[in-house]
């Protein structure tokens, strides 16, 4: 079962109590960044080309566990950077267990081994590595030989001590789906617990700008992969079935970024894990404050082919609630995979890019030189 039992109850309860309530926009899982570091230099990734000042930032315990208590969500991924470079991240990850929140540790495994004394298997935590594809895939997109194998040998020993594990798998246009497939199909055989697949989104400052999908062909590419798995059934994903639905072209969704809203070190990123284009002070400020109808398809240039999980997981699950005998079709008799796709959403009256990151970075820069010229002063009295 890709997703446990617990996990469905608890957060299908709470997304219940959040439509009696009649809120509109509610988080379900919190993005927690505690650091930019990372022991890998990706292409295709655009949270690591930031200047060293930032680099060396790292979240406290304190503003860790605040945002979880602030934000509410019932799930917590925490990602970077890699996190177990993080070395408070064992209480970390203790803390919000305690909230009884499932926690999700999104982690290159590089580190995986030598840190998991450090953590205890509980129905509260996953692994979830990442991993995009067989070995010759995996570590061409992490730019470095060698790390696929580390990283099955790091989920062969958290299965041994009884951990959950999941794969984290991202995937770009030169992907293949017999591959793919191939890969999901290793994955049961490597006892994992369930699959998180997802297309990459084109970061504007990722070294490889070449190889983002778009919407077209990522619902091509995923068609293929799930015709080959009896639309998906062969497979446990750790997703809902109908955003696996949206990625094969059968669903019109709009994203939902505040479904997945994110906390780092710079405080509450606008609007969303991938953009990064201001910053609230606070949970309420980001829901309340953000221009939420300036993003996603058809409203802005740079949300055009996005169909990742941290922008739509959340539309699905919200029309998992709303039409379970929909949600129970899919799941029951898999993806389709043939035929007529959904309309695509128009691009006619979306407004054109704004590229206002590099001054973001450059604010945040300042700001660390002004605290640290201030705690000189401070020492000198």
């Amino acid at each position: 079962m890709g997703i446990p039992l617990l996990q469905k109850l608890l957060v299908g309860s709470y997304v219940v109590r959040q439509r009696i309530a009649g809120r509109k926009r509610y988080p379900l899982v919190l993005m927690l960044e505690p650091l930019f570091r990372c022991n890998l230099a990706c292409a295709g990734c655009g949270k690591i080309d930031y200047p060293d000042e930032i680099l060396k930032q790292s979240m406290s315990v304190e503003d860790a566990l605040g945002a979880v208590d602030e934000c509410g969500a019932p799930v917590v991924s925490i990602a970077g950077g890699e996190p177990l470079l993080h070395k408070k991240l064992p209480e970390i990850v203790k803390g919000i267990i305690a909230r009884r929140k499932f926690v999700y540790l999104c982690t290159n495994a590089l580190l995986m081994e030598k840190r998991m004394a450090q953590y205890e298997p509980s129905p509260f935590f996953t692994w979830s590595v990442h991993l995009d594809g067989d070995k010759e895939m995996h570590d061409i997109s992490v730019c470095q030989p060698g790390v696929y194998d580390r990283a099955v040998a790091a989920i062969r020993r958290a299965k041994e001590r009884g951990f959950r594990v999941t794969l984290n798998c991202t995937l770009f246009n030169n992907a293949k789906a017999d591959r793919v497939a191939a890969f999901f199909d290793s994955a049961k055989e490597l006892g994992v617990d369930g699959i998180t697949v997802s297309p990459g989104y084109a970061y504007e400052r990722a070294p490889d700008q070449q190889h983002f999908l778009n919407r077209d062909t990522t619902k091509r590419l995923f068609r293929d992969i799930l015709r080959r798995g009896r639309g998906g059934r062969n497979w446990d994903f750790s997703q809902s079935g109908l955003f696996l639905d949206f990625l094969a072209g059968n669903q019109q969704y709009h994203c939902t970024p505040w479904g997945n809203p994110t906390r780092n070190v710079f405080g509450w990123q606008r609007p969303c894990y991938l953009l990064g284009e201001g910053y609230a002070k606070t949970f309420r400020e980001l829901m309340d404050e953000t221009k939420w109808d300036s993003y996603g398809t058809g409203n802005y240039e740079k949300c055009a082919d996005c169909m990742v999980h941290c922008g739509y997981e959340a539309t699905a699950v919200n029309d998992a609630v709303a039409n379970p005998l929909k949600a129970l079709g899919v799941a029951l008799r898999g993806v389709r995979t043939e035929g007529a796709m959904a309309p695509e959403i128009a691009l006619d009256r979306q407004r054109p890019a704004q590229y206002v990151f590099s001054r973001q970075v450059e604010k945040q820069v300042e700001k660390i030189h002004r605290r640290e010229h201030e705690a000189s002063l401070a020492g000198t009295h």
